[in-house]
């Protein structure tokens, strides 16, 4: 393998002590956007060995001996040309600053350094739209993700936990699409919380159209980030490649509802991957949108029902989810004696201590004095020399057996 010249970044290293990279190297960075897909690791491989400037000059002078570079053929370097021809990073630069945006790099201050973990693959560098550190946010935050034709039960469930991961502190992030992303987008706006989208567009680009002013409430109240410079659109591949950032990013990512072939599975995936927590929101057996959650919860995947459990699970120690019990009833509170002897009652008749006793397995004292103990407690009453269930027992007695 060919090494390159030039002042490379490793990764992980804090190249601006500063608070950030020098101009040349996120010029070059800001401009390779535009020639490198997302997620493309043989250019992310380029980019460790080169370093942005040096590849930048490879790509686009004639004599850059861009030849030289591992994996580089004729007709990739015919297309990287072609879409670097005209490329202008200060005009791009502009235009997101223009709607409150950044670019931010590896080696900035703001730059999540988890993102690294994705090797060649991490970002060139991410745009970003929103006045919070990206760094800061990024280190409590949880994904929520699913289908984008999902039922009501799919909305209700992710505006929930995005409200209430929000009110515990958590920043939620999904990816703006309509249905359950919207739906988590929103339950944390309502909550007063942050909330993050990463689109797979540039981030002064509103898509899906619909969800223009909800993609707007996000830039105002939270951070709308993206790989892609300004004006760039989606496509297919994009939006699965886009799936990767958000599973790196974020400490978890909880699936609610998804098909066997859905997008949210593949960031389940790649969080797994990644050694990230990953958790699925349960449904009905019968529907086809819950199916690859629960294939997902066959696996590795958590179950989780609210947003406590998600932050059992991704906080710190201590961040316990309430214990979960039915209802506590007086004849929990009975001793096991006093319960063996109210057992032994039959549910339609008298009967005297000592046939208590010997269905009991007990002494006849000790069923007697257990008999006016239950007295006391309104669950027996005398009936001449006998002992029989009161009425209310009774019909506890058959609710509890399924009769009416």
């Amino acid at each position: 393998m060919t090494a390159c010249g030039g002042a490379g970044l490793a990764y992980g290293a804090d190249a601006g002590a500063a608070g950030g990279v020098a101009a040349p190297e996120r010029l070059a960075r800001a401009a390779l956007t535009r020639v490198l897909e997302p997620g493309d690791e043989r250019g992310g491989r380029w980019l460790r060995e080169c370093g942005a400037v040096e590849l930048w000059r490879r790509i686009t002078d004639p004599g850059g001996e861009a030849e030289r570079l591992s994996g580089m053929t004729v007709r990739r370097l015919a297309g990287c040309r072609l879409r670097a021809a005209g490329v202008d990073p200060e005009r791009d630069l502009a235009a997101v600053a223009a709607v409150g945006g950044r670019f931010v790099c590896p080696g900035d201050r703001e730059w999540p350094t988890q993102l690294d973990d994705l090797g060649d693959a991490r970002p060139t560098g991410l745009w970003v739209r929103g006045g919070p550190d990206l760094r800061l946010w990024a280190l409590r935050s949880v994904a929520v993700v699913g289908a984008r034709a999902c039922t009501p039960y799919g909305a209700h469930m992710a505006t929930t936990l995005g409200a209430g991961l929000a009110e515990r502190g958590w920043v939620v992030v999904s990816g703006a699409a309509f249905g359950v992303d919207g739906a988590a987008h929103r339950g944390a706006l309502a909550a007063g919380g942050a909330t993050m989208a990463v689109l797979a567009c540039g981030v002064d680009v509103a898509y899906p159209r619909g969800h223009a002013e909800l993609i707007g409430r996000v830039a105002g109240q939270g951070l709308v980030i993206g790989e892609l410079p300004p004006s760039e659109h989606p496509t297919r591949s994009r939006f699965i490649l886009r799936n990767r950032v958000i599973a790196a990013l974020t400490r978890g990512t909880v699936v609610v509802e998804a098909e066997y072939r859905s997008g949210s599975l593949v960031t389940a995936r790649v969080a797994q991957r990644l050694g990230r927590f990953t958790m699925g929101v349960p449904g009905p057996a019968t529907s086809g949108l819950s199916a690859g959650v629960h294939e997902l919860l066959r696996g590795d995947g958590v179950l989780v029902t609210d947003a406590a459990e998600v932050v059992e699970l991704v906080g710190d120690i201590g961040d316990l989810a309430p214990s979960r019990r039915g209802p506590v009833v007086a004849r929990d509170l009975l001793g096991a004696v006093a319960g063996r002897v109210l057992d032994a009652l039959p549910a339609r008749t008298a009967v005297d201590a000592r046939e208590v006793a010997r269905a009991a397995g007990t002494s006849a004292d000790e069923a007697l004095g257990k008999l006016y103990e239950l007295h006391s407690l309104g669950f027996v009453e005398r009936e001449g020399e006998g002992w029989r269930l009161t009425q209310r027992a009774t019909c506890r007695d058959d609710a509890r057996r399924g009769g009416s």
